[in-house]
């Protein structure tokens, strides 16, 4: 339960920031323009508001209702707070930020900026029958209105950006090269179909070598017709091309497709444990356990359970030169009482550092890189398995750690920022996208659709948002049941 809040927790933070940056990019795009928004809200609210502040009568409202059960524009709350002098406005005075009511709704589906004399979910046809004001979306220059659509996946996009090079800056880039993995890597079932073996140490992806700072090569090295060289053994070079079937089955396992091979390594010893009475030492590695060599802890910890009840020979490779045999006596329950060096401990690691004027580029190369992996995965998204895959809220979730870790938290911010620009810039009425598309055409034609038709592509875009919603938690439910 508790890393269920957890994980829940996170993905509510990172939301917030998504949205607020998104409308936040329409709201200031227009404020230049002298356009009026009339509401800015984060996450929606059918009904009734959580908050709402109205900066013209100087009052925030807790719990605020806005229309009565006739649909009539109505002002009553559980409670309304003064939190400053009230400012009317002057007679044809121009908008300012003081016209716009903040609010925060209570279903975190997403967020709005209810731009006015613009056709919306906030707004039809009908209650733009009256004249065009100068200060309204409908009276600005196409070029004006296409900039304030696109302004919030602009700003999606440049918060990943920051955040990435925010993390250069702070973290810097620690890996461990491919080069330095002794023991290779383990893979999935899918990739053992496709080629690979466990231990096989990659060398290159289509003539290029793998390099651990890129993160375009994990992705790329599982399209369809991919060169990956490996090492296999400690001479043999095998070349691998990677079948058409994989990347689909993949996208159906939905689970990592590879991972570091660690050297079984004693870091520490419990007292009073069988690896400490047998005579073992900090720092030992154990290449046997009985008959069963155990390069790497994928081996390792099955051949405890092999063994597990009764006294067993270990090999040990002490100080890295001399091998050494001791008898160990395996607990029933398969522990002899170690705790294992982690990676960091074993391999070389490579850190680089960054200075805040070199972070910005390292940042710059990241979200381009998440941008092209992403766009280039959704391909998948049209076929069976692809299909299949889709989730929702629960899928976001699940991408958070258990426990909270401001890395990862900001790393995974990051990408569905990416996400977020992407999808939001996809030509569906209804999305960003749409409504620049129209835009487009009104530029490129000089004819500028009418209120009705964008009010009725908008309807279906809405529409077919709606069921993909559904769709993809309904997704998310039935693999929670399956499990």
């Amino acid at each position: 339960m508790e890393s269920f809040l957890f994980k829940a927790l996170q993905l509510i933070l990172a939301l917030v920031i998504l949205v607020t940056v998104h409308e936040f990019g329409h709201y200031i795009f227009a404020r230049m323009f002298g356009i009026k928004v009339n509401r800015f809200y984060l996450f929606f609210n059918p009904w009734f508001s959580l908050l709402k502040y109205n900066p013209r009568s100087g009052e925030l409202q807790i719990v605020g209702y806005t229309r009565d059960e006739n649909g009539t524009e109505v002002q009553h709350a559980w409670k309304t707070i003064r939190v400053g002098k009230p400012h009317p406005a002057a007679p044809d005075a121009k908008p300012t930020w003081r016209d716009t009511i903040y609010g925060l709704g209570w279903l975190p589906l997403g967020g709005y900026c209810d731009i006015a004399g613009m056709v919306d979910e906030t707004k039809s046809s009908k209650d733009l029958a009256s004249e065009p004001q100068p200060w309204e979306f409908r009276s600005k220059a196409a070029w004006q209105r296409l900039l304030v659509m696109v302004a919030g996946v602009l700003l999606n996009f440049v918060l990943a950006i920051i955040i990435y090079a925010g993390i250069a800056f702070h973290w810097g880039d620690r890996v461990v090269p491919y080069q330095a993995m002794t023991e290779g890597l383990d893979f999935s079932k899918e990739m053992h179909d496709a080629g690979f073996r466990d231990g096989d140490r990659l060398l290159s992806l289509d003539g290029r070598p793998f390099d651990a700072l890129d993160a375009s090569q994990r992705w790329n090295m599982v399209q369809p017709g991919a060169q990956v060289a490996v090492l296999r053994g400690t001479t043999d070079t095998v070349l691998i091309t990677v079948p058409d079937a994989l990347i689909h089955r993949l996208a159906e396992s939905n689970k990592g497709f590879m991972s570091i091979r660690v050297p079984v390594v004693i870091d520490k010893l419990v007292p009073g444990e069988p690896a400490i009475a047998a005579g073992l030492r900090e720092g030992d590695r154990i290449l046997t356990v009985g008959n069963d060599t155990t390069p790497s802890m994928t081996e390792f910890f099955p051949a405890l359970q092999a063994h597990k009840g009764r006294p067993t020979a270990m090999t040990i490779l002490r100080d890295g030169k001399e091998e050494v045999i001791f008898p160990v006596n395996i607990s029933d329950a398969g522990k002899i009482g170690i705790q294992m060096a982690m990676p960091d401990k074993i391999f070389r690691i490579e850190e680089v550092r960054y200075s805040l004027l070199g972070s910005l580029p390292r940042g710059w190369e990241i979200g381009t890189t998440q941008l092209g992996t992403y766009v280039s995965s959704l391909k998948l998204v049209f076929s069976k398995e692809g299909a299949q895959s889709v989730g929702g809220f629960g899928t976001l979730g699940s991408l958070f750690p258990e426990s909270w870790d401001w890395y990862s938290f900001w790393q995974i911010t990051a990408f569905l920022s990416v996400i977020l620009a992407f999808m939001n810039i996809i030509p569906i009425p209804a999305l960003d996208g749409g409504y620049t598309l129209f835009l487009l055409v009104e530029i490129v034609t000089r004819r500028r659709p009418s209120e009705r038709f964008l009010e009725i592509a908008n309807m279906i875009g809405m529409g077919f948002l709606f069921m993909l919603l559904l769709y993809a938690n309904a997704n998310d439910i039935f693999r929670f049941l399956l499990k």
